[in-house]
């Protein structure tokens, strides 16, 4: 049914496609896939679509329920059932059914912390971030932790303008949940010739996306320069580390506890690896349990504390004016935040797949979370311009039925067919690298562009284009096109990047060519530079060591 509004929406013409869904609705009130096309009529049109959209979300998931064994009569009347449906839809990366089934644990009256929780996550992971916000909000109000206020912080950034707000948030956080004891002086003592040693802190290393990132630095540090320590959760599976890394767990010491045992090491520069993000360790820090602290990797915004000295940033943040955004003080650390490690199973480079093809494939490996309204409207510009193009949807999310059904009405709503989008779910090895053959242009999404899932379409050779306006996040992303020789991937506005796209995508063979250089690019630029990196890094910390020795001598004078 709707048949008809399908073709008038993407012709344009919202008018006749609300006519077409509204008369299908009428007549088959249970209808899911006539209210996703309303609801995209409704979009089109500039309406606001009030329950539509959301009807056809519950419609549909009550049927994939149903015709996964689910009883929809207990599912309304009991709560501990419903949640233990949405746990299982969950487990299967099903999150927007599981969303359907937790929101009947809620109103049925079940309502506490891991339920909110639960429920804000499912939402959080369809992209539905706003409303993800708002049940953190009423979850920390109600159910107050330090842990279960982290996760009001990190969806932030996936709102425009949001980077203010968890700014905001993460005083709020460090104000109500960072409080500790002064602890006692530093002595201020110089190095006077011996090692600087420095402390990482984060849940897992070697089994965290961290190892990427940090691997090459771990390697790259000079023995005869840095003592280093690894304060992971559990030294389980942190194996392959070089010798001269030690590895300290602290994930059975309280906040107070494994403060005491660093400061007993000695240790001169702390650097936390993770930021506010589940498995956290800031409590440690709040108990400054080392001279000088540092944020990097995980998390390139404030972390609120003020007891967090540096946050290291790619040189080009310097030309924002980042001050009231951070209570720390950024330090720049070169042309890139991090180095990176590409995967030792790469597949060889290869040409673009639409040289074969004779159509190009576009691609989004990011979370759905990442797919905001406005990149959303600017990639089906480009797809509604490009006729013969089609875009991949790839992350475990997406093999939730109901997601690519909304995410289908999203693209309708701009006049893009659901055919013409792929979707996939997660691979690992292998196929996950193949996945990257089939792919000639990565669109990145805004305000929350990727990072890992950058870096590794660059490692397998695909070009992503991203937007890098004036905001941190552009800066990030900005930072490692223009290390990889691709300044020209990187867009300023909105209309910027589709021109650049279209151009690519209208002329295969420069899209060849472009992918040519893409590999090699990445490859002999600063991302890949491991051992430039780690000694800039020591460089820094021990500035900023010989800086806090200095503080201490005048404080004691």
């Amino acid at each position: 049914m709707g048949a008809g509004g399908w073709a008038a929406l993407e012709a344009g013409d919202a008018a006749a496609a609300m006519a077409a869904f509204s008369t299908a609705v009428g007549d088959a009130p249970a209808d899911w896939d006539a209210r996703y096309g309303l609801a995209a009529a409704l979009m089109q049109a500039g309406q606001p679509d009030g329950d539509v959209l959301n009807d056809a979300r519950t419609l549909h998931a009550l049927a994939v329920m149903r015709s996964a064994g689910a009883d929809l009569a207990r599912l309304k009347s009991d709560a501990a059932y419903a949640q233990q449906i949405g746990l299982q839809l969950y487990g299967q990366h099903h999150v927007a059914c599981a969303s359907v089934a937790w929101s009947m644990a809620l109103a049925s009256g079940a309502i506490d912390a891991p339920g909110l929780l639960n429920y804000a996550l499912s939402l959080q992971h369809q992209g539905r971030v706003e409303e993800a916000v708002q049940y953190l909000q009423v979850a920390v109000e109600n159910f107050p932790s330090a842990a279960l206020h982290q996760f009001l912080l990190f969806p932030h950034l996936f709102i425009d303008g949001g980077e203010r707000a968890h700014a905001e948030q993460s005083r709020a956080w460090a104000r109500r949940w960072a409080n500790a004891p002064p602890p006692a002086p530093f002595p201020g003592t110089p190095l006077a010739g011996r090692r600087l040693r420095i402390g990482y802190v984060a849940p897992s290393f070697a089994g965290s996306q961290v190892r990427q990132f940090l691997g090459p630095v771990l390697r790259a540090h000079d023995p005869a320069r840095v003592e280093v320590t690894l304060y992971p959760a559990s030294a389980e599976g942190e194996a392959g580390w070089p010798d001269h890394v030690k590895v300290k767990p602290i994930g059975q010491l309280s906040d107070e506890a494994a403060a005491a045992a660093i400061r007993a090491d000695g240790v001169d520069v702390l650097a936390d690896c993770w930021g506010h993000t589940a498995g956290s360790r800031l409590g440690v820090f709040a108990r400054r349990p080392a001279p000088v602290q540092v944020a990097w990797i995980n998390f390139v915004q404030t972390t609120g504390l003020p007891q967090m000295d540096y946050v290291l940033h790619a040189d080009s943040a310097a030309d924002l004016d980042l001050s009231d955004l951070y209570v720390e003080r950024i330090w720049p650390i070169g042309p890139v935040f991090t180095p990176f490690e590409r995967s030792a199973d790469r597949r060889p480079p290869a040409a673009s797949p639409a040289k074969q093809a004779g159509m190009v494939t576009l691609g989004s490996f990011n979370h759905p979370a990442k797919i905001s309204d406005g990149a959303l409207a600017a990639w089906a510009t480009v797809l509604r311009n490009a006729p013969d193009a089609r875009i991949l949807l790839k992350y475990r999310y997406f093999v939730d039925p109901v997601l690519q059904a909304a995410t289908r009405a999203r693209f309708a709503a701009h006049g893009v067919a659901g055919d013409r989008l792929l979707f996939e779910g997660q691979s690992a090895g292998e196929d996950y690298l193949r996945s990257f053959e089939r792919v000639d242009l990565m669109l990145d999404g805004w305000p929350a562009p990727g990072s890992t899932t950058t870096l590794d379409a660059l490692s397998n050779g695909v070009p992503v284009l991203s937007l890098c306006g004036q905001t941190l996040a552009g800066v990030y992303s900005r930072s490692i096109l223009e290390a990889s020789g691709l300044a020209e991937l990187a867009a300023d506005t909105p209309e910027d990047f589709v021109a650049r796209a279209l151009a690519l995508v209208r002329d295969i063979d420069r899209l060849d060519g472009l992918r040519s250089r893409v590999r090699p690019g990445f490859e002999s630029g600063d991302c890949c530079d491991g051992e430039a990196f780690a000694r800039r890094l020591e460089a820094a910390f021990e500035t900023m060591y010989d800086l806090t020795c200095d503080d201490a001598r005048r404080g004691a004078a």
